[in-house]
């Protein structure tokens, strides 16, 4: 009877820590991520909506304008992770978030391509590392099992950021000549300063550790700080050698499912940007295609549609990840979906039903992408989880420059986006073959450790 007890404390325990970071945690590093997704897609918004006319942007340069942003986020993303766990999420995050906001303030006033390129590259270095870093940090405050529920509820910010993001936008748009602005530089001026504030409260607000969580009981510090070091203690980074540096950097960057990851994670990524960054051109397109009209609202508000299902879909994927475990066609069978129903978009017949397609293919990708989240943290943990989390998003980076100019240099090249968007139902097939060979692979290598990457299902 007294192990009945203790076991039903422990559980009642655990129920109250792990709904206290879901509350006090989450929303708030999510509200950051949909801000941080904003300034970063807002291109996207303004290039139909009199950037392209202003700056005389072709589809290429517009594409490299929106893939250029990830070679400077590229470039510094690893040092920005291990600069994190060395100094602490609170601090380096504020930081993070005021850099890029100052950046993304002076988009208001380009004039030209040239200075166009400049900030896109400059906003990449600003927000480098924001990303992994949050993954990073809210890896730290919930044990594994709990994970996917925890990165389902964060990640949810990233579709919201285009239902809500995209009318706001539109409806910032629409202040055409506030301040004698066009309507376009109202939007940046608009989206740039949450940025500023959010970074500002981020170093009062967040908490590295649970052990200096004042909202939390000491039970609950107690029984969060032993399951996460009983857990860490299993992981490539857990001993004092790999756990700093140059070793960190070692264990991750050697590790063969780290790459395996990277190329995955490279496949969604590719689909996710070629979307964020097109669908509103595409839709624009509807005008002449289907011989239509939009206002600047309307295409706002379609441009919105796929994604509040996609939020629904993740959700719920997540919780079901979450209940089961983390199965290889959590991850993979998205990417199939995703991959066979972008082409297919392309050979609808009406506005309706493309976007019913294209929210298909937002629905698949993003319910794997915070399962796929999840699996990193079972197998790294330190400094080694700081660099190979980093460097699976770096990937993920250069598929956002890639999916950005090779989407634009292909539509100048063939004149329509036939090509360019059956590449991205190329690369999330070639997502979904690696996950299911990563997912056999590692139940080989881990049988008799009773053990596995991700459990098969």
């Amino acid at each position: 009877m007294g192990a009945t007890a203790h076991s039903a404390e422990r559980s009642a325990v655990e129920r109250s820590a792990i709904k206290k970071v879901s509350v006090r945690l989450v929303p708030f590093v999510a509200l950051m991520f949909f801000v941080n997704y904003l300034d970063r897609t807002a291109v996207s918004f303004a290039e139909p909506n009199g950037m392209g006319q202003d700056l005389a942007l072709t589809a290429a340069q517009f594409g490299f304008a929106s893939g250029i942003f990830f070679i400077g986020y590229i470039i510094l993303e690893v040092p920005s992770n291990m600069a994190l766990h060395k100094f602490g999420a609170r601090r380096w995050l504020a930081r993070i978030m005021v850099s890029w906001g100052i950046v993304a303030l002076l988009f208001t006033w380009v004039q030209n391509t040239e200075q166009l390129y400049t900030l896109r590259f400059l906003l990449g270095v600003a927000e480098a590392g924001f990303f992994p870093g949050a993954i990073l940090f809210l890896s730290q405050w919930v044990p594994s099992r709990h994970r996917t529920k925890v990165l389902g509820l964060f990640y949810l910010a990233q579709p919201l950021t285009t239902v809500i993001g995209a009318p706001l936008a539109g409806w910032f748009i629409n202040q055409h000549g506030l301040f004698g602005l066009e309507g376009w530089r109202v939007m940046f001026l608009g989206v740039s300063i949450p940025a500023i504030l959010l970074g500002i409260i981020a170093w009062f607000y967040l908490i590295d550790r649970p052990a200096d969580a004042k909202w939390l009981t000491a039970t609950e510090k107690e029984w969060l700080t032993a399951e996460l070091a009983a857990e860490s203690a299993t992981k490539t980074g857990a001993d004092e050698k790999t756990n700093h540096g140059r070793e960190a950097l070692k264990a991750a960057f050697t590790n063969s499912r780290v790459w395996t990851l990277a190329l995955i994670y490279f496949g969604f990524i590719y689909g996710l940007y070629a979307l964020a960054f097109f669908l509103p051109t595409i839709i624009n397109g509807f005008q002449e295609q289907f011989d239509t009209s939009f206002s600047v609202m309307d295409k706002a508000l379609i441009t919105a549609i796929p994604y509040l299902p996609a939020a629904i879909v993740l959700f719920f994927w997540s919780r079901h990840a979450t209940k089961h475990g983390v199965g290889k066609w959590h991850i993979a069978g998205p990417a199939v979906v995703g991959g066979v129903s972008i082409p297919i978009a392309l050979y609808m017949g009406s506005p309706a039903a493309t976007v019913a397609v294209i929210t298909i293919t937002a629905c698949a990708i993003f319910a794997a992408l915070p399962v796929f989240w999840s699996v990193p943290s079972q197998f790294l943990t330190g400094a080694a989880a700081a660099a190979g989390i980093a460097l699976i998003n770096t990937m993920g980076n250069v598929a956002g420059f890639a999916a950005g100019y090779v989407t634009g240099w292909l539509k100048d090249f063939s004149g329509d986006y036939y090509l360019p968007l059956f590449l991205v139902g190329a690369f999330m097939l070639m997502s979904a073959a690696l996950m299911l060979w990563l997912a056999n692979r590692s139940k080989g290598q881990d049988a008799g450790r009773g053990r596995s990457l991700v459990e098969a299902h």
